[in-house]
């Protein structure tokens, strides 16, 4: 039986310690090796991962961008050229289990109508990480990563939206994957496209490319056949002001690209309202981090040894 071929692609920029574990596990998490493909895409990083990837990782293909390209731009830098039968986006600070690779590949070839495919994420203390979301709506943003979210933490809207209701055992049909870690078929590649670097630099482009893939007829699958553990912020903690701006505007533009699908679900007076939420939800959460002294201070990222 011909066993189905990925390729693997990981953006990095100025993580060299969570790179390094990254790419460290990926050959346990499979005892077919020829059927890999590793890229990994560098961001102009400063910390020295470039010259870590070939000196430790001599046999991975290091695409160096020469600039920041963000996630959309870094990931289809490594889109184009696919022939495998598979492309896995794996965050630079995420990790695959012994023989996990084999078994999510596994099961996308028993279910050949899924076009994107999310493995369970766990934190590094083996909590769940919510990689699986519904769509958004004003409601949620209206709770989430703000401080009425904390007043009311059993709030309706953020809830359903992270889909608390769930349990996240068992293979389900979603709206959306987190793009820490996400599979997706190259026959679906090649009907959808490669990620909106257009539209989106950093966030949001997962909800983009899930909404395509809907569209495009094919199914959007959580599947926690593994666990891939995901630390989150890597690197983008290292400049959390601009991330937050970035999140923010990627939410309006996403919000705005979409209109129509979302014009039945939202009230008009509702969408808005989605733009100067979006810009005051920004400034609070940032002038809360000048006020508890966290602002425009690099925080010690992973990555430095």
């Amino acid at each position: 039986m011909k066993q189905s071929t990925v390729r693997v692609i990981i953006v990095s920029w100025n993580a060299k310690g969570d790179l390094h574990a990254c790419l460290a596990s990926l050959p346990a998490s499979t005892a077919y090796p020829e059927r890999i493909e590793i890229v990994v895409v560098d961001n102009a990083s400063s910390d020295g991962s470039p010259d870590m990837v070939r000196r430790e990782f001599p046999s991975v293909d290091l695409r160096e961008t020469g600039a920041n390209l963000g996630f959309s731009g870094g990931n289809n830098a490594a889109l184009d050229d696919n022939r495998c039968d598979y492309v896995f986006l794996l965050n630079s600070d995420a990790t695959l289990p012994k023989g996990g690779l084999d078994t999510l590949l596994a099961w996308a070839d028993a279910t050949p109508d899924a076009g994107l495919i999310g493995p369970k994420v766990i934190n590094p203390d083996g909590t769940l990480q919510f990689s699986c979301r519904r769509w958004p709506t004003p409601q949620a943003g209206l709770f989430r990563n703000v401080y009425i979210g904390k007043l009311f933490p059993q709030n309706q809207p953020a809830a359903d939206y992270l889909m608390r209701d769930f349990d996240h055992a068992a293979p389900l049909d979603v709206d959306w994957l987190s793009g820490c870690a996400m599979l997706m078929r190259r026959e679906c590649l090649e009907q959808v496209g490669p990620l909106d670097d257009k539209t989106f630099f950093m966030y949001c482009e997962d909800m983009d490319w899930s909404l395509r893939v809907h569209e495009a007829g094919w199914r959007v699958v959580y599947a926690p056949v593994i666990s891939v553990m995901h630390k989150i912020g890597g690197s983008s903690d290292q400049v959390a002001e601009r991330m937050i701006v970035e999140h923010s505007r990627a939410m309006v533009r996403f919000w705005r690209k979409h209109q129509k699908f979302f014009a039945s679900r939202t009230p008009r007076w509702v969408s808005s309202l989605v733009l100067p939420w979006a810009i005051l939800r920004a400034s609070v959460r940032i002038l809360k981090r000048v006020i508890t002294g966290q602002a425009f201070s690099k925080r010690r990222s992973s990555s430095s040894e």
